[in-house]
C-alpha cells in the first residue's frame, strides 16, 4: 500500500500534465489566430489593391467612352449637315454622279463613322462594370456573381 503522501505527490502529477497540454494548445490556438489575422489583413490589403486598380480602370475607360460618344454625336449632326452640303455638290460634282448616289455615299460614310464610334463607346464602357472586383467578392461571399462564365478559370477577365 502506498503512504498518503505518495499518491497526492502522483495525483499531482497527472493533474499537472493535462493543465500543460492545455496550456500548450491554449498556445497553438493562439498562434493560429495570429496567422489567420495575418492572412486575413493581407487578403484585405490584396482584395483593397484589386478595387483601387479596378477603379483606376474603369475611370480611364470612362473618359474613353465618353470621348468615343462624343465622336459618335459630331459623326451623326455632321452626317445630316452633309447630307445637306451633298445636295449642293451634287449639281457641281466632277463625276456627274445623279444626285440620290452623291446623297447616298456621304449618307452612307457618316453612319459608318458612327456605327463604329458607337461600338467602340459601348466596347470600353464594358470596362466601367468592374468584373475582376466583382468576381473577388463573389468568392469571398459578399455579392453575387449573375455571370457564371466569369467564375471559370479559363475566364481571366480579358475581353
Amino acid at each position: 500500500m502506498q503512504e498518503p503522501g505518495q499518491a497526492t505527490d502522483s495525483a499531482r502529477e497527472q493533474a499537472a500534465q493535462p493543465a500543460l497540454d492545455i496550456l500548450e494548445a491554449f498556445r497553438r490556438v493562439g498562434e493560429g489566430s495570429k496567422a489567420s489575422l495575418a492572412s486575413t489583413v493581407a487578403s484585405a490589403r490584396a482584395l483593397r489593391a484589386l478595387v483601387v486598380a479596378d477603379i483606376a480602370l474603369a475611370r480611364s475607360a470612362l473618359g474613353r467612352s465618353v470621348a468615343f460618344t462624343a465622336v459618335a454625336v459630331v459623326f451623326g449632326a455632321v452626317g445630316g449637315l452633309l447630307l445637306m452640303a451633298a445636295l449642293v455638290a451634287a449639281l457641281v460634282t466632277y463625276f456627274k454622279l445623279s444626285w440620290w448616289l452623291s446623297l447616298l455615299l456621304v449618307g452612307l460614310f457618316c453612319l459608318a463613322a458612327t456605327a463604329f464610334s458607337a461600338w467602340r463607346a459601348l466596347a470600353y464602357f464594358e470596362h466601367t462594370q468592374m468584373h475582376a472586383t466583382r468576381r473577388q467578392l463573389a468568392k469571398i461571399g459578399l455579392g453575387e456573381d449573375k455571370n457564371p462564365q466569369a467564375a471559370s478559370p479559363d475566364n481571366d477577365g480579358n475581353r
